[in-house]
């Protein structure tokens, strides 16, 4: 069975990026994924912010992105750029920490105009980490998705999207197959 680590990297304890996260990590868990999850708004801030990569938090979150064959991100998209404290985290990284790693990344914004931050500002840093396949990736606007009592609702297309990638990422993974 195939290890993915989730990493959200929102700011916010009420984000629409996590609750998409949490979805795939729900849709991962159907096709036979075995997930552990990071949000790097609940790892030590001090820790984060002097870059203690020996940190015991941060130690253990690098251990599991290590230790995974695949990594799924999500982030909203804040001026054209991911998360703040996602870069913080991502900057805590081994430089070939997503070597051999298939990773999906997963934005949210409130309007298409910053759809390529994914292109132009996360993937590059992806790559410089080592990442072995990037499996397209997920962007989704507000109007594509609610969250109610009952969970994260997705339209159509949003819904097309989402599983489509997680199709392709599954796929990507050794020993996995939906």
């Amino acid at each position: 069975m195939a290890f993915v680590v989730t990493i959200g990297g929102s700011p916010s304890a009420s984000s629409k990026s996590a609750s998409l996260l949490a979805l795939a990590r729900a849709r991962l868990a159907q096709s036979s994924v075995e997930t552990d999850a990071i949000t790097v708004r609940d790892l030590p801030a001090q820790d984060l912010l002097h870059a203690r990569a020996n940190a015991p938090g941060i130690a253990e979150a690098v251990a599991l992105v290590q230790r995974a064959q695949g990594v799924v991100i999500a982030t909203p998209i804040y001026k054209a750029a991911y998360s703040g404290i996602l870069k913080a985290f991502l900057d805590l990284l081994p430089q070939d920490a997503l070597a051999g790693k298939v990773v999906l990344p997963i934005a949210t914004g409130g309007s298409l105009a910053h759809m390529l931050a994914i292109d132009y500002a996360l993937r590059p840093v992806l790559v410089a980490l080592g990442a072995a396949q990037i499996t397209g990736c997920v962007y989704l606007i507000d109007s594509q998705f609610s969250i109610t009592d009952d969970g994260t609702q997705l339209d159509s297309l949003g819904t097309e999207r989402l599983d489509g990638a997680l199709t392709a990422f599954v796929q990507q993974l050794p020993i996995a197959q939906l």
